[in-house]
Parts: C-alpha cells; sequence; structure tokens
C-alpha cells in the first residue's frame, strides 16, 4: 500500500481553490468504480484518489488543519486503500423509503458476508468485512459496510492481463450477479499494479 501522508494533501486555503478541478476529476475517475448488484445495492471501490478527496473532504467539512486531526483523518482512511493484492470497496444498500429500508436490513444480516467477485477461470472470492468493527447486529445489518477482496497472485495476474470480472451476492435473500464494463475492469486491475 502507499499510503498517504500529510505531505499529499492540500491545505484548507489551498484546497478551496483547488477543489471545483479535483472533485471534477474524482467524480469522472469514481464513475469507472461504481457496481450496481442489482437495484438496492452497490460496490464503491476504493483507492488512492478516492480516499485523498474523503480525507480532503473530512478535512474541510470539520475544519480540520491542526496536525493531530490531519493525523486522525489519514489513520481512519489509509487502511481503506488497496495494496497491490486486493480490492477495498464501501458497500451500501440503498433503500429510499425508511420504512423499507428498515425491513430490508432485517432481511439481509449477514449480506457484507455473501459479496463476492471471481476473476474468470477462478473461484469466487467472497469479501472480508468490517474489519475495523461490526456492523450488524442480531437484529438487522447496517445500510454500510466495508469490505475486502484477497486475490491471489494468478488472479492479479490475470486480470492485468484483460481477464473478464464478475461481481455478486449469494445472500438468500438478496441475489445479482453481473460482469462488469471494460472501464470499471480496467479501473481495478490498475489497483493491482
Amino acid at each position: 500500500m502507499n499510503p498517504l501522508s500529510r505531505a499529499d494533501l492540500m491545505s484548507l486555503e489551498q484546497y478551496s481553490i483547488e477543489r471545483p478541478t479535483f472533485r471534477k476529476q474524482v467524480i469522472e475517475h469514481k464513475a469507472a468504480r461504481k457496481v450496481a448488484l442489482g437495484s438496492n445495492a452497490t460496490l464503491y471501490f476504493e483507492n488512492r484518489l478516492t480516499i485523498q478527496y474523503q480525507i480532503q473532504e473530512m478535512l474541510r467539512i470539520e475544519r480540520v488543519f491542526e496536525a493531530g486531526g490531519i493525523k486522525d483523518e489519514l489513520d481512519a482512511y489509509n487502511p481503506l486503500i488497496p495494496d497491490g493484492s486486493n480490492w477495498k470497496a464501501t458497500f451500501m444498500l440503498e433503500f429510499p423509503d425508511p420504512e423499507e429500508r428498515k425491513r430490508q436490513l432485517a432481511c439481509l444480516i449477514g449480506i457484507e458476508r455473501q459479496i463476492w467477485v471471481q476473476i474468470a477461470g477462478f473461484e469466487k472470492v467472497f469479501a472480508i468485512a468490517n474489519e475495523d468493527m461490526p456492523r450488524e447486529t442480531a437484529e438487522k445489518t447496517a445500510a454500510v459496510h466495508f469490505l475486502r477482496f484477497e486475490l491471489s497472485s494468478g488472479m492479479r495476474q490475470a486480470a492485468l492481463n484483460g481477464t473478464t470480472i464478475s461481481m455478486g451476492v449469494d445472500h438468500p435473500n438478496y441475489h445479482h450477479a453481473i460482469t462488469v464494463n471494460q472501464a470499471t475492469q480496467q479501473s481495478l486491475s490498475a489497483d493491482l499494479i
């Protein structure tokens, strides 16, 4: 992993100047890193650029400029940067209606461990979920989870060679599978270099 350091971040003043251009760049970059798994579940694959943007936004919103606060943000977000042997993603369950969301989160306990990626010719790789803290109870799962997909060297090489990548969910109450498009395949493969 190539973690972000304080030197990689803009000051609040500089960020206020650069933000429109940087934000546009990140939004375009994120487009290929968003994978819908049906109509209510989405994977947002993180990398150094997406995490830098997240940290810059948090520092801006919270008006953090002191060294200790900046270090806290770096410590919180750096673990979400892939290290060349994995993909890391924010997984979101999205139900706009609050009552439906409540019902669905109760029906989808454990879904975060049923998310998978598959590189053609290899077995499915199921997510390692929420390494920072538990995000489910006996009554419901959370709407947001942090996932890591650990890949073998053969899988990484196949992805770098342009092999098809599929993703899906195998939960008893939510099934979906897709093959990612070429832009997503190329963007995710870049995380493995």
